[in-house]
């Protein structure tokens, strides 16, 4: 083997490397603590960057849009001004989409519960009556259906007695649920605040982060992280632009369908619906079967056909707006799209049925380039 120099570099960064992951290895619980240290003094930060690169979507969309014209023949107040009123306009439209979403579900859906309660109240004793027509050889199923509780005090004083129960531990953790909650609201203020500040100076954030690559590594892997990033923020990008473009679609065609048949709860379940859409493949069957109980309490044959009406607005949603909204801009199959769904939601929930399925796009992109190229250096034709 050649000593060179060159080589015995490379020999003595393997063998700190072996050294330094032995010794992570024997430490692993120290690792670990330290790892959670320093993730929670940087988590206002990466929060900070997430929200960032959110409010960057409807950012870029008002910037191109309103002052697109002003950038290009080089005006001086479109270059100063354009880039803060587009934030703040971001901001103020992401607050006023709260302010009324808050405004519209809340008092429906307060008053959606009060009006099932008292459904169901009013139909226990039917219910009872029928069990008791259906069921009179069973004397367990009729002991059963005399203890429903029909009387409403006895419901509010047994939720009065649980919540009197819990009283003394609700007590005993006050503190540190305000301690938890202080503790939030100032992760989410500070990664605001850093959020902010990164989009207003973005060009020069990504300059100095690509001089510091350049100085630190060679000219190849830069390029390849340089493309890896820029696939990566044009696939979330067009993901969750799309999604939420889809989202409002869908929910509004719900809306005016119910609207126009006369269903109850027509603007609760179509609000319910665009959220629901935004997790892909499970959301909307997670919005019908909720829709379809709310219906359900008000008139059962309207319950049967709010179904019918939800396999063919999907149907249309799904063959027709899906493919020209979103379009093939994430650039995953079908089938990998379910996988990353599934693999997503059993990790992270929610959460994870969002930001797997772009994820999963970027490697997938990365991997096909890789298996063409090297194709291409074997000169196979497949």
């Amino acid at each position: 083997m050649n000593l060179s120099k060159d080589n015995m570099k490379k020999i003595y960064g393997l063998v700190t490397f072996t050294v330094l992951l032995y010794l992570c290895v024997r430490n692993l619980n120290v690792v670990i603590d330290a790892v959670e240290t320093v993730f929670g003094f940087l988590f206002p930060f990466i929060l900070g960057c997430g929200i960032a690169f959110i409010l960057n979507v409807p950012m870029k969309f008002i910037e191109r849009h309103l002052f697109g014209k002003a950038r290009q023949q080089e005006k001086k107040w479109a270059k100063k001004l354009s880039r803060p009123l587009s934030l703040i306009l971001s901001i103020c439209f992401l607050v006023l989409l709260l302010v009324i979403v808050i405004e519209v579900v809340v008092p429906e859906l307060g008053a959606t519960i009060v009006n099932v309660i008292g459904r169901i109240e009013n139909n226990i004793p039917v219910f009872q009556k029928w069990l008791e027509n259906t069921f009179s050889n069973n004397p367990q199923i009729l002991k059963w259906a005399g203890s429903l509780e029909t009387n409403p005090k006895e419901i509010v004083d047994s939720v009065l007695s649980v919540l009197k129960n819990g009283v003394n531990n609700f007590v005993t953790s006050t503190v540190s649920l305000t301690m938890g909650i202080l503790s939030t609201a100032m992760n989410v203020g500070v990664g605001f605040v850093f959020a902010c500040y990164v989009l207003l100076q973005k060009e020069k954030l990504i300059s100095q982060v690509k001089k510091v690559f350049y100085a630190l590594l060679p000219e190849k892997p830069v390029k390849y992280i340089a493309h890896v990033w820029h696939l990566v923020n044009k696939t979330f990008s067009s993901f969750i632009a799309g999604q939420c473009i889809e989202a409002v679609i869908l929910g509004s065609m719900f809306f005016v369908s119910m609207t126009i048949f006369r269903f109850p709860y027509a603007m609760l379940v179509g609000v319910l619906i665009a959220f629901t859409a935004l997790i892909p493949v499970f959301g909307g069957i997670i919005g019908c079967w909720v829709g379809f109980f709310l219906i359900l309490m008000v008139s059962p044959v309207k319950a049967f056909m709010f179904l019918v009406l939800f396999v063919v607005l999907q149907q249309i949603e799904g063959n027709m707006i899906y493919p020209h909204v979103v379009g093939n801009s994430v650039g995953l199959p079908s089938i990998w799209v379910l996988v990353a769904v599934t693999l997503g939601g059993s990790l992270m929930g929610i959460v994870g049925m969002l930001i797997f399925i772009p994820l999963v796009s970027v490697i997938y992109t990365l991997f096909r380039e890789w298996i063409y190229k090297r194709i291409e250096q074997k000169q196979i034709s497949v």
